[in-house]
């Protein structure tokens, strides 16, 4: 319960920067592209945060990182709210927002609820990571509904107020264990290990030193890394830019906002069901190449929606697929790698997937302002989620995936 309400609120304050892209660029008179590179610099931070989280979450506590990362994220959407030149917005939202999203994120969330669990772990991230879509659904709305009524400094400094309160309280309260074997507990309740094999540090079921040099040389890692950064190119292009398509499209500002909160109440749903499909396939990287190609599909939707039920059918789908992404990775890792040095792969993981959220909203800015649409940027999220789907088909099963066959 804890990190899923940690992450309502940090996921649901980041995918609130799509409301204020055009009411920034019209008060300020700012290209989408430079308002863009604020949302890119956010990812990036997060992404390079995330590797050191989530080597020491490893050894320590996540309510230290939780209550850490609200302070900066709280204190950086207020600076946010301040800004009246890009470097204010990159330093505020890019820098500030994004050092402190690593410390709320999935990495310090998902990492500490996947040590708790083995034959339960894809049901239990799933109910996790629902969290960043409820918040979503709350938040997208409410700051819309400022935005519209209060404008968009208003918004920020709600948003930021929220995290400090939230983030700070439920983290010291919630989220004060590690891993189960630390207090004389075994995951999922039971009397069993998850059995012997080789990975980077997990030896029988025991912590050992972490080895970066043999991670990188498992073509495993490899699929999954650059699957998912590429995956992330599209996701975050379509959340900081699709408000701004459907207000190009003359979309109601209120509607259009509320595609945010349809996407997220369909990714809800998305990530209960891709969190259970995965404790019932023989091996998560089919669900993970369903939830792809489903997103592929809603893509397919955004091109052609030039009206809110359109618009709102492709958050439906393209949401639900979405909702595969945040449960399927931490999944598929723990399944290759083991769970006790979860928090250290997928740190590294996020990286990559961060690098490409770095590229999606600044690519899509560069290409609106080159060619005034975001056809192109649809089209080539089309494509890049269809090579995705095929290569993560190609990820070799885990000696530990056969031993649960």
């Amino acid at each position: 319960m804890g990190v899923f309400l940690v992450m309502s609120v940090a996921y649901g304050a980041r995918y609130s920067f799509g409301i204020f892209v055009k009411p920034m660029s019209l008060e300020y008179g700012w290209s989408r592209s430079v308002i863009s590179l604020a949302a890119s610099l956010n990812m990036i931070v997060y992404s390079i945060c995330g590797i050191a989280t989530g080597r020491m979450l490893d050894r320590v506590a996540p309510r230290w990182f939780i209550t850490c990362g609200a302070i900066l994220a709280s204190l950086g959407f207020i600076l946010t709210s301040f800004a009246r030149t890009p470097l204010q917005l990159c330093l505020a939202y890019g820098l500030l927002c994004g050092a402190g999203n690593a410390g709320m994120g999935s990495v310090v969330g998902i990492s500490s609820v996947g040590k708790w669990f083995i034959r339960k772990r894809g049901i239990a991230i799933g109910l996790s990571t629902m969290g960043g879509s409820f918040g979503t659904i709350i938040l997208t709305s409410t700051a819309g509904f400022i935005e519209k009524h209060h404008g968009w400094q208003t918004g920020f400094l709600f948003l930021g107020i929220a995290i400090f309160v939230i983030g700070v309280s439920l983290s010291q309260l919630l989220l004060r264990r590690t891993r189960p074997e630390a207090y004389g507990l075994l995951p999922d309740g039971e009397g069993h290990d998850e059995g012997s094999f080789s990975n980077p540090c997990l030896d029988a079921g025991h912590l050992q030193k972490f080895d970066m040099a043999k991670l990188f040389m498992d073509i495993r890692f490899w699929v999954m890394a650059m699957c998912y950064l590429l995956v992330t190119v599209t996701l975050m292009s379509v959340f900081v830019h699709q408000v701004a398509y459907a207000l190009d499209n003359h979309i109601e500002k209120v509607a259009a906002a509320a595609s945010l909160g349809i996407m997220a109440m369909s990714c809800f749903c998305g990530q209960f069901f891709f969190g259970w499909l995965s404790d019932r396939v023989d091996d998560a990287k089919y669900a993970a190449f369903i939830g792809i190609v489903t997103m592929a599909v809603g893509m397919v939707f955004l091109l052609k929606a030039t009206t809110v039920q359109v618009l709102y059918l492709y958050a439906i789908v393209y949401g639900f697929g979405y909702g595969s992404i945040a449960p399927m990775m931490p999944i598929l890792v723990a399944d290759r790698f083991g769970r006790h040095c979860l928090g250290s792969i997928y740190g590294i993981v996020i990286f990559f997937a961060g690098i490409g959220g770095g590229i999606g909203p600044l690519l899509g800015g560069v290409i609106f302002d080159r060619f005034g649409s975001y056809t192109y940027v649809w089209q080539i999220n089309i494509w890049i989620l269809i090579g995705c789907a095929l290569l993560i088909m190609t990820l070799k099963p885990s000696q530990y995936a056969k031993a649960k066959a």
